[in-house]
């Protein structure tokens, strides 16, 4: 008996979805769906953690995310789409896990860090155990593996504490109630049955971390006062091709080799677009385009651009019109989700030994 292999990952639904959630997420979801089973959330729970969005922006958030997911080619037949304030087992597996969780875990969440800045007293008790509910939805689900940006990495490594802690702290009650898959890797750290798996990111591709338009030291952000700064999903060709043409650059050529990338934050922003875009190797790309200059190049990053974009955009929108399609969608794959959450659950429910007499 092993773990079923299975993936989960989500996006938030806050403001538009821009070209860095799409090449650095969304579009490596894509070829998992054939890969493995795939459960791929609207983290609308993580959405409220720094404030309260408005209540009609979130809903309209939430179906664009949503429609950007099939539009992007996210199969709702193959995969599972909903968005997590459906299911309540991602709500009670994260207060468990924060009760198995240290504070000084979430201290050294340098995404916490980031956000709070240095308003650190004054931010919200959710910003802070944020990594601790990300657990609980990759958790829920046992997945085994998650596709995830770098940026993302330090949370997925407090996925794997917090499960090898809860292993190591119910080792005995797991194995009494028979409820365990034997450990695959052996290990003194880790006893022989888990109850819940160590989960494995999945990085991949020339571009996991996509960075501002204005400032390649950046990642690209939905909160950048500056729209030049992003492509969003929903910008029409001429938006896309003016926001690639005002990117920021610098006056040398395109380097021939990777190598000359360094010390280039811009260019090698643009050459990473562009290699996603085009799937490709950053080498590839500058096997064609070394030695010229931006003037040529952008132009060739706007045509590919356009060129991928736009159906998706068109996909969205036609989505947008119909928003009654988009709630079947989510409530089918809350239902299918809840039906794979609630027996693990209540398998964790009888581990801790929470008394239950319905």
């Amino acid at each position: 008996m092993t773990f079923r292999s299975r993936a989960f990952s989500g996006v938030q639904p806050t403001g538009n979805l821009h070209l860095g959630n799409y090449l650095g997420a969304v579009s490596r979801w894509v070829p998992v769906q054939d890969q493995m089973e795939t459960i791929f959330c609207v983290v609308d729970l993580h959405a409220i953690t720094a404030s309260f969005p408005d209540p009609g922006e979130l809903q309209a958030a939430t179906r664009e995310v949503t429609a950007a997911y099939i539009a992007a080619g996210i199969d709702p037949k193959k995969s599972i789409i909903f968005n997590q304030s459906q299911v309540p087992a991602h709500s009670e597996l994260a207060w468990i896990f924060n009760c198995v969780a240290r504070i000084g875990w979430m201290n050294r969440m340098t995404q916490f860090k980031d956000k709070a800045g240095k308003n650190r007293e004054n931010a919200s008790l959710g910003l802070l155990a944020y990594p601790s509910l990300m657990a609980a939805d990759i958790l829920a689900y046992k997945a085994t593996h998650v596709p995830v940006g770098d940026d993302q990495k330090q949370h997925l490594e407090l996925t794997r504490d917090i499960a090898a802690k809860f292993n190591n702290d119910f080792a005995a009650q797991v194995k009494e109630l028979g409820v365990g898959v034997p450990n695959p890797t052996p290990s003194p750290e880790l006893p022989e049955e888990l109850f819940f798996p160590m989960t494995e990111p999945m990085i991949a591709g020339p571009a996991t971390r996509i960075m501002s338009l204005r400032d390649g030291t950046k990642k690209m952000s939905k909160s950048d006062p500056s729209d030049l700064s992003r492509i969003n999903l929903i910008d029409d060709e001429d938006t896309i091709s003016k926001k690639i043409r005002k990117a920021k650059t610098d006056p040398e050529a395109l380097p021939s080799e990777v190598d000359g990338l360094a010390g280039r934050p811009e260019a090698g922003n643009l050459v990473g677009i562009y290699a996603a875009l085009a799937e490709k190797t950053k080498d590839e790309v500058l096997q064609e385009f070394g030695g010229r200059q931006f003037s040529e190049f952008k132009p060739a990053l706007a045509d590919l651009a356009v060129a991928k974009l736009t159906p998706m955009t068109s996909e969205m929108r036609r989505y947008k019109e119909e928003p009654a399609e988009i709630d079947s969608i989510l409530k089918d794959g809350a239902e299918r989700a809840a039906a794979i959450a609630e027996p693990i659950l209540k398998d964790v429910r009888k581990i801790i030994g929470f008394l239950d007499v319905r």
